[in-house]
Parts: structure tokens; sequence; C-alpha cells
């Protein structure tokens, strides 16, 4: 059964913001973080005055289907800016990635993937979302998911260019994963500023021996309610799998530096060592060289990508030497 979809209108400091991406099944608390987004407002700062359930003020874990609102609702909200926060002004692009990334056994254990809430929103990004395309995908190959910071760049120190920034081995690794993978970009950022990095970094020169399939951004990404960690965004693959029927979980894995980017598929992904300091560290990361042999050994040897444990991925590469 479908999740019916809420529209709200936020009226704020004098102008109204259209919230969307919601459904009944979400809550006050996925609200909060939408109002966020589009406010900079940040939830706890949030008086959401008209919006009652039961004739109180609402709690932050009413669903909003309970609350029986008509189509473009107008919320009125009080809430201050907090611009005097270095970090908040500083990083824009990252809305959302202040969660810190807990590595905790037990949420993994919840079956985010298959709440009827999620595949929902998943499925209206389906419909919705365009992913840009750069190359057609080709046939019989896997699919590599990367993120970008953290994962391939340092973009939080200072260099002199973009190559200082850019995590050892980068283009041999890309060369390398080019022949048994399509290659795809998903950043937790505007699509401005993913071109941007690509260029900087020289992945899209037309030189290069690889070529990237397509790139996604933040506005392919669902909120999801976390019981230990709150309410967060993650990058679902059944967003591309939906639009590309070659490419499923038997063949695709993911490259990011934050585990709960792949909660919605946790056996595709592959927590990568997060690159930083990248003026301490460009010099003896290799994280990229060890990773290539990986995705080479796996695209050889497995079938299935789902019998994998990609936690395990370097105890895999050890026997795979040993039994050679």
């Amino acid at each position: 059964m479908d999740s019916k979809e809420v529209s709200l209108i936020i009226k704020w400091s004098g102008k109204e913001f259209p919230i969307e991406d919601l459904t009944e099944h979400d809550t006050v608390a996925v609200l909060r973080h939408e109002i966020c987004k589009k406010t900079q407002v940040r939830p706890e700062r949030q008086k959401l005055l008209n919006l009652k359930y039961k004739g109180k003020p609402v709690t932050d874990d009413v669903r909003l289907g309970a609350m029986d609102l008509k189509p473009n609702f107008k919320v009125m909200m009080v809430g201050s800016l907090e611009s005097d926060i270095k970090e908040a002004a500083s990083r824009p692009e990252d809305v959302g990635s202040v969660v810190n990334d807990f590595d905790n056994e037990e949420e993994d254990n919840v079956a985010f993937e298959n709440k009827e809430v999620y595949l929902a929103k998943i499925n209206k990004r389906i419909k919705d979302y365009t992913i840009k395309e750069l190359n057609p995908p080709r046939e019989g190959k896997r699919l590599l998911v990367l993120d970008i910071d953290y994962t391939i760049f340092d973009h939080r120190s200072a260099a002199e260019n973009g190559t200082e920034l850019m995590r050892p081995y980068l283009h041999e690794f890309l060369t390398s994963a080019y022949q048994d993978y399509d290659i795809a970009i998903w950043s937790a950022t505007s699509m401005r500023w993913i071109v941007e990095k690509m260029k900087l970094l020289g992945v899209t020169d037309e030189a290069r021996d690889y070529k990237l399939v397509f790139m996604l951004d933040d506005a392919a990404m669902i909120t999801v309610l976390c019981p230990l960690r709150g309410v967060i965004e993650v990058k679902p693959l059944g967003v591309i799998w939906g639009k590309y029927s070659q490419y499923s979980s038997k063949n695709t894995i993911m490259f990011d530096d934050l585990r709960r980017n792949f909660l919605m598929n946790p056996k595709s992904g592959l927590r990568i060592k997060p690159f930083s300091e990248a003026h301490l560290n460009r010099h003896k990361d290799k994280e990229l060289v060890k990773l290539a042999k990986y995705l080479k050994a796996i695209a050889e040897h497995c079938d299935d990508f789902d019998t994998l444990n990609h936690r395990r991925w370097e105890d895999y590469l050890a026997k795979k030497r040993s039994s050679h």
C-alpha cells in the first residue's frame, strides 16, 4: 500500500518555504530536519506555533498522518539562525553530515531497507529524480559508487591546488576499477559542487583511461529516522537500481567514509578509511591501492556480491593471496 504524501508550507521570517518530501509515516522530527535544510534553522531552535496534536503542541515522535493536515497546510515557525557559529557558516554544502557516525552493530540490524515509509521515498526518487548521466552503462559491467569528501578528496584542508587534496593513487585506482566496473559518483552536496570537484581532480578529463557513468547529488538522498542517531540522510542504492535494471545488490558496491550513508543497503557498502589532513597523509596513504586489488578479486571470483562481507575485505584479500 502506497504511503500518502504530506505537503506543508513553513512561514518564517516573512517568507514561505514549501516542504514536500514527506509522507504520513514521517514524524515531526523528520519535518524539523527538512525545515532545517530549507531555512538553516536548527531543529532544536524551531518553535512550530500552530502545529497541534490532540489540542497540545506536538512532540517530535508524532506522525504527520496522525494530525490530519490539509495539503499545503501553513505552519507558523519562530526560530533564530545560528550565524555566529563558524562551523555552520563554513560548511553549507554538508547539511546533515554533522551527526556522529557511530559504528553501531545494534542499529545495523534494523531493517531500514524493508520499511514501507522509506521504500515510498525511494520510489518517489526513482520517479522524480534525474540522474546526471555522463556516459552510457556498459553491458556486463558491475557498478562502483564512490563518495567524494574524505573518500577520494580532503575537502577541509588548505592547499595550493586540487591535486594536493586528492587521495593518492586516485587515477590509477579508477583506471583499474574501470576494467570491471561502471563508476558512479554520489556525494551529499549539490551537483554544482560535484561537477566542480570532479574538474578540480581531473576525473572528468577526456584523456583519462576511464569514464564516469553518472553522478548523483544530495537531492537523491532520503531522510531516515534512526533509533540511536535521530534523523539522518542516507544514499539508497535502490534509486539507481530502479533507474538502471542491469545493476542490483548482486553487482553493486559503494565506498563511503560514513557507514550511515549506506544504512539502506548495509551489505553493499564498504566503509573506506577517511582521507583527511592531506598535507600529512598524501605520501603514506595507500588505501586505494589495496582497494583496487579487492575490487579486482571480487570481480574475478564472485558472481553475487550479496554473499560478501565488505567489512572483512582485507581478510578476503589475504586469503586470496595465500591461496595462490
